[in-house]
C-alpha cells in the first residue's frame, strides 16, 4: 500500500495594495537624495577634522556666502547633538528607509508593526530637522544646502507616511498642498530672516 503524502502550501507572502507601491517608491526617492545629502555632510565633516588637525583652513564646494555655509554648520556643537556627527544618523536612517521602500516597491505588504515603527521614525525625524532649522536660522545664523535637501525631503515624507499610517483621508487628498506650504513656510522664515543679505 503506498502512502500518499499531502502538501500543504504555505501562505503566499501578501501583496501589498497598489498605493502601498507608490508610497514605497516615494520613500526610495526620498531616501536616496537624502542618504546622498548625508554621506556628503560626512565627507565633508571628516575633510573639516583632517584639515584641523592638520592646522589648516578649509573651505567647502558649499560655503556660498556669508549666510549660506556648510562649513559653520558641520563645525556647530549643534552638529554633534548626540556627541557625534548627526549626519550618521542620517547615513543609517536613509539606508533603513530605502530598504524598506524597495520592499514595498516590489509589491510586498508590510505587517502593521513594522508601518507602526516607520511612522515613529518619521516622528522623530521631523522633530529632529525641525529643531535644526531652528538652531541653524536663529542660533547658528547659517544656511547649509545639503541640510535644506534633507529638510525638503523629510517634510513631504512625513506627511506621505503619517497619510498612510493613519489612514487619514484629509492627509491623502492634500498631502501635495499640505507639503507644499510646509516648505513655503520654512522658506519665508529663512527669508524674513536673511532678507536681501542672503546671497551677499
Amino acid at each position: 500500500m503506498t502512502a500518499v503524502a499531502s502538501d500543504t502550501p504555505s501562505a503566499p507572502i501578501e501583496d501589498a495594495p497598489q498605493s502601498d507601491r507608490g508610497v514605497g517608491l516615494f520613500m526610495v526617492v526620498t531616501g536616496l537624495v537624502s542618504l546622498w545629502a548625508s554621506l556628503t555632510l560626512t565627507y565633508d565633516k571628516i575633510d573639516l577634522l583632517r584639515a584641523e588637525a592638520e592646522g589648516t583652513a578649509k573651505e567647502l564646494g558649499c560655503d556660498l556666502s556669508a549666510f549660506v555655509s556648510c562649513s559653520s554648520v558641520v563645525s556647530s556643537d549643534q552638529s554633534e547633538a548626540f556627541g557625534f556627527p548627526n549626519t550618521f544618523i542620517g547615513v543609517v536612517a536613509f539606508s533603513a528607509l530605502v530598504t524598506l521602500g524597495v520592499v514595498l516597491a516590489t509589491g510586498i505588504s508590510l505587517p502593521r508593526w513594522m508601518w507602526a515603527g516607520l511612522q515613529v521614525g518619521v516622528l522623530l525625524g521631523i522633530g529632529f530637522v525641525t529643531w535644526l532649522q531652528y538652531e541653524a536660522i536663529f542660533e547658528i545664523g547659517k544656511l547649509c544646502p545639503w541640510c535644506m535637501v534633507v529638510w525638503a525631503m523629510m517634510i513631504p515624507l512625513f506627511v506621505v507616511v503619517t497619510a498612510r499610517f493613519t489612514g487619514s483621508r484629509f492627509l491623502k487628498n492634500w498631502t501635495v498642498l499640505i507639503s507644499a506650504l510646509w516648505i513655503i513656510a520654512v522658506v519665508a522664515v529663512i527669508w524674513f530672516k536673511f532678507g536681501e543679505t542672503l546671497w551677499a
